[in-house]
């Protein structure tokens, strides 16, 4: 089954970098559009990053400059570098994917990990 794990997040001051990872399994990764997401407690989910098939990336206006997303198709890792956060960047952040399934093309419905905690203090 489609499984994303993500690991990374932690307590920084604001102005520090941290990385986050989001390992997959179950699908057909290198093929898969991923995607950051972030929630921030009593707000909406926000889309934070994407990477396509290709690398193509795209950003939040709030985290683009700032943030970096990459990934490792030979591992089936995504990252998101994150650098000079604020303590507006506080959310759990959480990987998304609506992947490429093995036998039977792409999957329609949105695959979520559990959420890795990035708090920045003040």
């Amino acid at each position: 089954q489609v499984q994303l794990v993500e690991s990374g997040g932690g307590l920084v001051q604001a102005g520090e970098s941290l990385t986050l990872s989001c390992t997959a399994s179950g699908f057909r990764f290198s093929l898969s559009t991923m995607a950051w997401y972030r929630q921030a407690p009593g707000e909406q989910r926000q889309l934070v990053a994407t990477i396509n098939s290709s690398g193509r990336t795209g950003y939040a206006d709030s985290v683009k400059g700032r943030f970096t997303i990459s990934r490792d198709n030979a591992k089936s890792a995504m990252y998101l570098q994150m650098d000079s956060l604020k303590p507006e960047d506080t959310a759990v952040y959480l990987c998304n994917t609506n992947p490429y399934r093995y036998g039977s093309g792409r999957d329609s419905r949105d695959y979520w990990g559990q959420g890795t905690q990035v708090t920045v203090s003040s």
